[in-house]
Formats: structure tokens, sequence, C-alpha cells
């Protein structure tokens, strides 16, 4: 007896996450058609891929990629709860979800930090940066806001790389506050604008008849730039203004009021 396909209702719950639109009733049955058809053209890849990695085996697989265990993880988590009494299978998937996306994050980092040594292998020093720059090390109170799994780059002090997580890291040294993720992308968005621009004086005065005062000039802020002096001047200016105002973090209100030249 063939399964029976998703119910519109639930469906509907489902596609609820992904939209703040209403949904009528014949979209939600169109959507199960649309996803009953997707899995018709999924599964039996999926189960072609399982069967050319292991012949043998009974059960369908995830060819492309290997997951945290099911079962340890539901246990695991299990350990963990006080007023519920089960884990469901959807917090299960949740779950897993949401550590690989945190491994994945770790790693990000320390692989960045690993770059910056030019090596090839991920040690113990470089999971030491990652842990710090992300702020797991316990070290602030506030939880610092979550950072995307692709980074943005800015060039570093030494040829290396500034990284969101770095620049938290920077953020604590210096400014001795937590900063939010959208003062962090103001932050890396005006360092390109004023880098972009400094490139422009720098080939102006660069030009025959330039005037040498204004180049000198020009090259050595490019130069602050680059060993970090410009960021972390705008922390520091930033935080100072946060904490007149009573805020105990930086937040894209404090990056936006400051001159960048």
């Amino acid at each position: 007896m063939p399964a029976k396909p998703y119910s519109p209702g639930h469906i509907g719950a489902v596609a609820a996450n992904y939209t703040q639109m209403r949904i009528s009733g014949a979209v939600k049955q169109q959507l199960v058609e649309l996803l009953c058809a997707e899995l018709d053209r999924l599964v039996p890849q999926m189960e072609s891929e399982t069967l050319a990695q292991d012949p043998d085996r009974k059960t369908l697989d995830d060819p492309d990629r290997t997951r945290l265990n099911y079962n340890r993880t539901r246990e695991l988590m299990i350990d963990r709860i006080s007023a519920i009494e089960s884990v469901g299978s959807a917090a299960v998937q949740a779950g897993i979800e949401h550590t690989e996306q945190h491994l994945a994050k770790i790693l990000k980092h320390a692989e960045a930090a690993a770059e910056k040594d030019r090596v090839g292998t991920i040690k113990p020093r470089h999971l030491e940066i990652a842990v710090s720059g992300m702020g797991l090390d316990g070290e602030n109170d506030e939880e610092l806001t979550v950072i995307e799994e692709t980074e943005t780059l800015v060039v570093g002090q030494g040829g290396g790389i500034l990284t969101r997580s770095s620049l938290l890291s920077l953020a604590r040294t210096h400014a001795k506050m937590p900063v939010t993720d959208d003062a962090v992308e103001e932050l890396i968005d005006t360092y390109y604008m004023v880098v972009e621009k400094l490139e422009g004086d720098i080939r102006a005065h660069a030009q025959l008849g330039g005037n040498p005062v204004q180049f000198i000039e020009s090259i050595n802020r490019m130069k602050d730039l680059m060993s970090l002096g410009w960021m972390r001047s705008m922390l520091i200016k930033a935080a100072t203004n946060a904490r007149e105002r009573g805020y105990k973090r930086i937040d894209i209100e404090q990056i936006v009021h400051i001159d960048p030249y």
C-alpha cells in the first residue's frame, strides 16, 4: 500500500516558516504535489548514489555528506531536557542541523587562523583563536551575534585576514564590549568604502604633477587601514558612544554616526 502524501494543512504549516503571506487552499494542494514530485526525483538519485558508495547497504543514506548520528544526538538531547519527557523527530533533525552549522562555523574560523599561519593543518592554537573569536570561551557574559557561514574577508596585518569573528575579538580587546552583526556588517562596508576612496586618491596623487604631500598622506592612511589601526579607532569611538548612551553593546547606530575619514 503506497504511503499517503503530505496533507495540505501540514504543508501549509511548514510553508508558514518561509513566508508571511497567507496561502490559499488550492496553492497548498499544489505545493503537496510539487514536493512529492521532487521526492520522485530525489529519492531514486539518493538510492543510486548510496549503492554506488556501498553496494551492500540496506538503508538509504545521504551520499553527499556524513551527518551527525541521529540516535546519539537524540540521546544527548534527552539528557539535556528537564521539563519535557521526550524529544521528537523534528527536534532531533533541528538539533542535528543546528549543531552541524555550529561545527561548520567553528571550523571556518579555525581554518582562517590556520591560513594566516600559512599551514595546511588546523592545530589546537587555531581552534583556540576560533573559540575566542566566536565568544565561546566564556569571557563575555553577553552572547555574541551568530556569524553567517560565509565570511566576509578583509585584508589584515602581516598579510593575514580579518574575518567577522576576529573583528569581534578585536572589539573585545579594544572596545571592551560585544558588537552586533549589523554593526559588523556596517564596519566592513565602511572599511571597503574608505579603502576605495583612498585607492582613488593614491592613483590621482601618483600622476605626474600631483601633490607629493597628499600622496604620502594617502599612503600613510592606507597603511593604517591595512594594520587595522582604522578599525581599532572606529571600535573605540563606537564603544565610547555606546557607553555614554548606557548601551551594553555596539550597534549599527554607533557606527553610522562616526566620520570614517
